[in-house]
């Protein structure tokens, strides 16, 4: 470098640092909103419709235990009834929450979702470490019922806490839940909410959440389950929203998080999604927003 020439500013992803001394992750609010953003518009460019091609393509990898990504699972909301002590009651420190099947109450409650059958099964995958399994990693699931409402807090079902569960990822990265199709509510998509822990011993510590998202459900597949007996109301409810409008997967239409979903409504269906997760940067979801 000859001596009259100033030394340029570090960059990342062609962006300048704006605290040239700090980490990435030090960057301050408006650098990451800025980074958000430019990660939203690719996706954008290239389109939705090849973004979903490579989603479906993963998924049935994720099937076979050899999952690919396609990028960093975004982080997402994770709305007025997370039940993990950020918002009122906390079903992660009760004793048996660790369970596959959640269609059922535990701990003294009784009560019994009712629905479609659905298999969860989530891929977890560690980009820090080359996109590898996440073995070990405590996933906390919870959705709604089949009406509509979420236990532990919707009205009538204050005391119960069915359709919330944790499973610790196996060898493959895998955690499966046993449950029922959720509802689609007033002014939101059909989805199903997740957070990831470390491990087991860290669930009763929301703080130490590594990953917050949310999985989407195609609507083909809700068509059919909701002309179903007890699903009447999310017949109009679906009719009367969409994927790109949505308030959580409107910015790029979920194509990173609409599962793959195989099955039948006798037998029950089956949703798996690649979760893909990047340690080195912040977890950004969590908080509640104005409406669920």
């Amino acid at each position: 470098m000859s001596p009259d020439r100033t030394p340029s500013t570090p960059t990342y992803r062609g962006r300048p640092l704006a605290r040239p001394a700090d980490e990435v992750v030090d960057q301050g609010l408006g650098f990451d909103l800025g980074t958000l953003m430019d990660r939203r518009r690719v996706l954008r460019i290239f389109g939705i419709g090849a973004a979903a091609a490579g989603l479906a393509a993963c998924g049935s990898q994720a099937s076979a235990g050899n999952a690919t990504s396609e990028g960093e699972i975004p982080e997402e909301t994770a709305g007025p009834y997370p039940g993990d002590g950020s918002n009122g009651p906390d079903v992660l420190e009760r004793s048996g929450i660790v369970r596959q099947d959640i269609r059922s109450s535990f701990g003294g409650a009784t009560g019994v979702a009712e629905g479609v059958p659905l298999t969860l099964e989530l891929t977890i995958s560690d980009l820090v470490r080359g996109d590898v399994p996440f073995t070990g990693v405590a996933v906390y699931v919870w959705h709604c019922t089949r009406e509509g409402g979420y236990s532990m807090y919707s009205e009538g079902i204050e005391d119960e806490n069915f359709l919330r569960g944790v499973q610790i990822a196996d060898d493959q990265g895998k955690a499966r839940f046993t449950s029922i199709f959720p509802a689609c509510y007033d002014g939101r998509w059909p989805h199903v909410h997740f957070e990831v822990y470390p491990g087991q011993a860290d669930i009763t510590d929301v703080s130490k959440v590594i990953a917050t998202s949310q999985v989407a459900l195609p609507k083909n597949i809700c068509d059919t389950v909701y002309a179903q007996p007890g699903y009447e109301a999310s017949v109009d409810n679906l009719a009367n929203v969409s994927l790109d409008g949505d308030m959580v997967f409107g910015d790029d239409g979920a194509a990173l998080q609409l599962a793959t979903v195989t099955g039948d409504v006798q037998t029950g269906y089956t949703a798996a999604l690649h979760v893909a997760i990047d340690t080195s940067t912040e977890a950004g979801g969590g908080g509640t927003p104005p409406s669920r």
